[in-house]
């Protein structure tokens, strides 16, 4: 067991990816997150390198990719569970995307390439060629699903927090309990969406309409949130459930919104989508899924298998 001091110390320094975007001190340890499905364990865990080739997985991929032998990820990075540096010096990225990015490649006996890429400039990159594949918490949406394909691997989804001694603001369940308050999120994400496409909500009520104000770095988000100037935070359920968790953050979980498939977002009518799906669920079937969620404590995330750009959850 950790000493009390430790586990302040490494919550701490599992903070540093929200509040600098990519820095998580030179301890690769993250701490214990007491979130819904679990503790979670430390970002060196190897729950991949051990995998084996998947012969009827790697049959489903397109000829030039099999012959390429990579997959190009243009991933975002930002806070724990998802993707963050782990060790800020050696740049070894670390989460959940990394991990299932990482298991699929070798199922599939490709080499990832990875970039790091601003959210907003993925999908827009997948279209043009520059990236195979994107990650970074992608929710399959209706809108998205018009121009993306997406291949599911977690349920995660939107939810709120507020600062930890902000006792005023309950569980939210409908938008028109944020009326007359101030609203951060970050940019180009579904929770910005979501947010602006429903602001007529509270005027319709009668009441003062809310404040988005969206952020381009997490950091920032959180930051504002701490000091104030924002009231409220929208962002991923197993994101905020963990920063949540960590004692330095200061911040309170109020509880999921909306539950949205997450997936690896792929060009429309992406060939490599069959590949990809067969990988995932050979992943279900021996375990390995199971136990990568249990790394990062987000059991409670589980698909039943994976799906090609199924509807948006209703």
């Amino acid at each position: 067991m950790r000493t009390s001091t430790a586990r302040r110390l490494l919550a701490t320094t599992a903070l540093l990816p929200v509040l600098a975007l990519a820095a998580c001190g030179s301890d690769p340890k993250i701490a214990s997150a007491a979130g819904a499905g679990g503790p979670a364990a430390t970002a060196t865990e190897d729950l991949v390198s051990g995998l084996a080739k998947s012969e009827a997985a790697a049959a489903l991929l397109p000829e030039e990719v099999r012959r390429a032998g990579t997959l190009k990820f243009g991933s975002a990075f930002g806070a724990p569970p998802s993707a963050f540096y782990a060790d800020q010096a050696g740049k070894k990225p670390a989460g959940i995307d990394v991990d299932f990015a990482d298991a699929v490649a070798r199922l599939l006996g490709l080499t990832v390439q990875r970039e790091e890429a601003a959210f907003e400039t993925i999908l827009p990159s997948l279209d043009s060629g520059k990236y195979d594949v994107g990650t970074g918490n992608f929710g399959v949406t209706t809108a998205r699903l018009k121009t993306i394909d997406f291949v599911t691997y977690i349920d995660d989804g939107q939810g709120f927090a507020v600062k930890k001694d902000n006792t005023a603001i309950q569980p939210v369940t409908d938008l028109l309990q944020l009326c007359g308050l101030t609203v951060g999120t970050t940019a180009g994400t579904t929770f910005e969406t979501t947010l602006n496409s429903r602001r007529n909500v509270c005027a319709d009520a009668g009441k003062k309409p809310y404040e988005v104000r969206a952020f381009s770095e997490s950091g920032a988000l959180l930051t504002s949130l701490r000091q104030g100037r924002v009231d409220v935070e929208m962002s991923t359920i197993n994101g905020l459930r963990y920063q949540s968790a960590q004692e330095a953050s200061g911040t309170r979980f109020l509880g999921e919104f909306h539950r949205l498939d997450v997936g690896f977002a792929l060009k429309k009518g992406s060939k490599l989508a069959p590949a990809l799906q067969a990988a995932v669920n050979e992943l279900i079937k021996d375990g390995t899924y199971q136990r990568i969620l249990g790394k990062w404590g987000v059991a409670d995330s589980a698909i039943k298998e994976s799906q090609i750009s199924p509807p948006e959850h209703g």
